[in-house]
């Protein structure tokens, strides 16, 4: 398109130079020719008021000697009173030329060896007629042509060359929007879901980008809302079929209680093949612009409350701290739900009834972390426990356990760690990154940065003794 546009602009523009430029040229030419004619006729008229006073030799020669070079002026007098016929000066017209000139009584012009002759009629006192030769050289006619037309020339090619240059800027400027959008279409096939195009260029290609980037935003809308809805099925089901197992395994021996039990497994090995099934979509979060998020003290508030139910029917302590004060974080309300329900989930499925449990939410200046943590047997083994949370495929892994909360600590910088909680059970700590900034978990200064959120609570991690519930 943008070289269609360049050849377009220089024949265009390279016929327009051609039209224009060869009939200036022609009328340069015609210019210069009467510029020095019309000089040689002020010269011949410079001697005509001499002859039409006297034929005297001596006196013409002065005349003509004073009006012009004699190399390049001639009188022709012709017969008088029975004298010859004189001529004063370098001839160069032929006599029939002269003759002519004299019969017809008007000026005319004729080519000589060199250039050409202007034979001017002048009337004598007696009657005759005498013609005036003055020559013009080639060299005189053609006098400051050639440099008018290499001035055209390059004038000409200046156009030329500026009407390409000019073509191609705007080949460029119509061509790059074009090949962004074509660019960015390729990347959101290929599934890069941030891929987006500068709204620029000319009209109907900055409504193009702005249609390309309105319709980018609704696909990603799309998979958030699938990947919300898978996150919600789990926990609408799994947080009830948990409630069911519990309930289950408290109903005792006997048929009834034998056909509960596998009832509630087989729902749930049906709900993991419903979320494995979501999974295998790889659903991608969109990372949150500027102004976006939620407040992370409000969601964990509230589903503490959520969870506090089936804590004080089996008889579970619990606590929360730093949920006090509006902590905003760069994630989506319903990412951080998802996660919170993911990790109090298993601490109900894998630990025992009785067991206590906490969620401490810590907020710095660029990160916050949210640590829950149980009073239970811990994790032997927490990079088996991570590997099962990607979905190694183990019974009860449906892989959106601890998937869901690395991939959105990942997904603003951050990382998930699992250790020993000060509780002696298990403590899952999210780090939550601010600024968006990668933060490696051997990088040094990560623990430190831990430290000193501690610190600033002036408390322990999670000292249990010092918790509370909520009203």
């Amino acid at each position: 398109m943008r070289w269609a546009l360049v050849k377009v602009s220089l024949a265009v523009t390279a016929m327009v130079v051609v039209a224009f430029a060869v009939p200036l040229g022609l009328v340069i030419r015609e210019m210069a020719r009467d510029r020095a004619f019309a000089g040689a006729e002020r010269e011949a008229a410079a001697v005509a008021p001499a002859l039409s006073i006297t034929t005297d030799r001596a006196q013409l020669e002065r005349v003509v000697a004073s009006a012009g070079s004699d190399a390049a002026m001639a009188v022709h007098l012709p017969a008088v009173a029975g004298e010859q016929p004189l001529d004063i000066g370098r001839r160069r017209a032929s006599d029939e030329d002269i003759a002519a000139v004299r019969e017809l009584g008007r000026a005319s012009t004729s080519t000589v060896p060199g250039g050409s002759a202007l034979l001017q009629p002048v009337a004598l006192s007696t009657g005759e007629i005498a013609v005036v030769e003055v020559f013009v050289p080639e060299s005189e006619v053609t006098n400051g042509v050639g440099t008018a037309w290499a001035v055209l020339a390059a004038v000409g090619a200046a156009l030329i060359v500026g009407s390409v240059a000019v073509a191609d800027r705007l080949g460029v400027r119509m061509v790059r929007p074009a090949q962004r959008l074509v660019e960015g279409a390729h990347e959101l096939g290929e599934g890069k879901l941030g891929a987006r195009v500068r709204e620029e260029g000319p009209t109907e290609l900055r409504l193009a980008a702005v249609a390309f980037n309105s319709m980018a935003d609704q696909v990603v809308q799309l998979l958030a809302n699938e990947r919300e809805l898978a996150a919600d099925l789990s926990h609408r089901l799994r947080t009830p079929l948990t409630v069911l197992r519990l309930n289950a395994a408290s109903l005792g021996d006997g048929p009834a209680a034998e056909q509960t039990r596998a009832a509630v497994e087989q729902l749930e090995r049906e709900v993991d093949t419903i979320i494995r099934t979501a999974r295998d979509a790889k659903p991608q979060t969109a990372a949150a612009g500027p102004g976006a998020g939620c407040d992370a003290a409000e969601v964990v508030r509230e589903r503490m409350a959520f969870w506090s139910a089936l804590a004080e029917d089996e008889g579970r302590k619990w606590r929360v701290a730093g949920a006090d004060r509006p902590v905003r974080i760069p994630v989506a309300r319903t990412d951080l739900a998802a996660a919170l329900d993911a990790l109090l989930g298993n601490v109900f499925r894998h630990t025992s009834e009785g067991t206590a449990f906490a969620v401490d939410v810590h907020n710095g200046e660029d990160a916050v972390i949210v640590l829950v943590s149980d009073a239970g047997p811990g994790i032997a083994d927490p990079e088996t426990a991570m590997a099962r949370g990607r979905g190694s495929g183990a019974d009860g892994s449906t892989g959106l356990g601890l998937d869901i909360v690395r991939r959105l600590a990942e997904s603003t910088g951050g990382d998930v760690r699992i250790g020993r909680s000060v509780l002696g059970g298990t403590e899952v700590r999210l780090w939550i990154q601010l600024d968006g900034r990668d933060r490696s978990p051997r990088r040094r200064g990560h623990r430190g940065s831990v430290v000193r959120l501690r610190r600033r609570t002036g408390r322990g991690a999670l000292s249990f003794n010092r918790s509370r519930s909520l009203p």
